[in-house]
């Protein structure tokens, strides 16, 4: 591809003193290569496709995040102009550098200070990167929720989560070539693997096989470090899940919700999603669609976000 002329500027998207920007967006062949004067961290959600730049081409898929800086050229494809049947999906956090500015008062960890002044400066190349434990997903799905339902201190939340993702790359990029793997590291994989693997039919003994551990030891660690047994684990981090996807796929029947976070039998996840959330899974999508901030359609999406 040539280079692009299309400039996306962030006035078009940055509002009430909010450096940010945050939306889910279904690919097209729309939107042509483009460059834009602020910052984009793309993460893809579903489906594959590719990455266009001035210099190369990727293949994307679900679980690669894009980190794009300011003036390089760039643009998502889908690999079907068949966008409804093979969608490719990718959540968008758009940045500036003042908001760099504004982090660099408040982080006091000398290394995640100088990667803020790094990325500022445009000394941190465009790189991609594989989400192999979820938690670069969890963070997207976080912001996305948390941007499009926003509540008070809605800004002040969006800042937090935004430090923890740049925390996370930092860590992802660093800390796995530096520091060898320990016990509680190990404990943290499973975390980030049930985080990721919540809908399949999840054991203690399952977890125990799969990471060498003694099912007693292992409830032990979860007593400890959650505060919770990994049943209960388990069912909040469904629970936390069927709560984004009532809001996002608001016209899929609640069985359905239910089985997509590992729930088979809907009386089970009414009662467990009530105990929790203190009202039933329908009751929780009214009030939430009442208030009339609910997330961004795809075409709503399309017409307002550069796609990647």
């Amino acid at each position: 591809m040539n280079s692009a002329e299309h400039v996306l500027k962030g006035e078009a998207f940055f509002q009430k003193n909010l450096l940010l920007y945050v939306n889910r967006a279904t690919e097209t062949y729309q939107l042509p290569l483009h460059s834009h004067d602020f910052i984009e961290l793309a993460f893809v959600a579903e489906g594959k496709g590719f990455h266009y730049t001035e210099q190369e081409v990727q293949k994307a898929c679900r679980g690669q995040l894009y980190f794009i800086p300011v003036g390089v050229s760039h643009v998502f494809r889908p690999s079907s102009p068949h966008s409804l049947k093979e969608p490719l999906v990718v959540y968008n956090c758009l940045f500036t550098t003042a908001l760099l500015d504004d982090l660099a008062f408040v982080i006091p960890d000398a290394p995640i200070a100088a990667y803020l002044e790094q990325i500022k400066n445009q000394q941190v190349p465009a790189f991609s990167m594989t989400d192999q434990n979820g938690s670069i997903e969890n963070l997207f799905l976080s912001l996305h929720r948390e941007y499009n339902l926003p509540q008070t201190g809605s800004g002040s939340y969006l800042l937090t989560l935004f430090i923890q993702l740049v925390v996370t790359l930092y860590r992802l990029q660093h800390d796995e070539l530096h520091f060898p793997v320990t016990r509680p590291t190990q404990f943290l994989q499973i975390l980030h693997y049930i985080q990721q693997e919540y809908a399949q039919a999840l054991t203690l003994s399952h977890l125990a096989r799969t990471f060498d551990w003694s099912e007693r030891h292992l409830q032990r660690l979860f007593k400890t470090h959650t505060g919770q047994t990994f049943h209960h684990f388990l069912q909040n981090v469904r629970i936390q899940k069927s709560c984004v996807l009532l809001i996002q796929q608001l016209h899929s029947p609640i069985p359905l919700i239910a089985e997509q976070v590992g729930y088979h039998d809907t009386k089970t996840f009414n009662l467990v999603f009530k105990r929790i959330i203190g009202k039933p899974p329908g009751g929780y999508r009214q009030e939430a669609a009442s208030t009339g901030a609910q997330p961004q359609t795809i075409e709503a999406a399309n017409d307002a976000t550069p796609s990647g």
